[in-house]
């Protein structure tokens, strides 16, 4: 396959600094991949859960009924995070502060690391890459004061987040990028 490539950009062809990567990250090109960087994380709160049409560049059809989670930092930017119903209903009712009669998947999560001793101590929404929201849990474990840093989806990370009632942050790359896709 090399060798393809050399047919078609010659032989000392090499990619420029840059060239194929993602803005947002530092090199390596799928999220997972990627060492650390600075965010510049800010604090976002979740507005609420919404279900509806929504239209705009870079969006679902708008003949679908999208459900999303609108978070918003203190400078008012407001973020969109496209959600499935059932994590949707989730956080809708963490946000309400309501409890179900039987415990949702992240209820049964934040159950299981209370009594392993651990607790979320935050989440980050820390990369957007071909339009896919990255984030990662940080888990804080009782008496070791190891933080352990777990990947996930934004959504499920903001379910659990908020029954710990543990702070949200949004890299600022990931605010910029979603201002000017929005």
């Amino acid at each position: 396959m090399s060798s393809d490539f050399e047919g078609i950009f010659g032989g000392d062809w090499k990619p420029e600094e840059g060239e194929g990567r993602f803005p947002l990250g530092n090199g390596s090109g799928e999220p997972e991949n990627r060492g650390p960087r600075a965010l510049h994380e800010k604090e976002v709160k979740v507005v609420n859960v919404f279900e509806g049409v929504v239209t705009g560049p870079n969006l679902p059809p708008a003949t679908q009924t999208t459900t999303f989670v609108l978070l918003r930092d203190n400078r008012g930017r407001d973020l969109r995070i496209f959600v499935n119903r059932d994590v949707a209903y989730s956080i809708s009712l963490a946000v309400s502060d309501e409890t179900p009669d039987r415990p949702y998947t992240h209820d049964l999560m934040r159950t299981m690391l209370e009594r392993f001793g651990a607790k979320v101590d935050r989440i980050i929404i820390d990369d957007l890459w071909q339009d896919t929201f990255y984030a990662k849990i940080y888990l804080l474990r009782e008496g070791i004061k190891e933080v352990v840093e777990i990947d996930s989806r934004p959504s499920d990370a903001i379910a659990v987040a908020l029954r710990f009632h543990a702070p949200i942050y949004v890299a600022e790359a990931v605010l910029e990028a979603a201002q000017t896709e929005s």
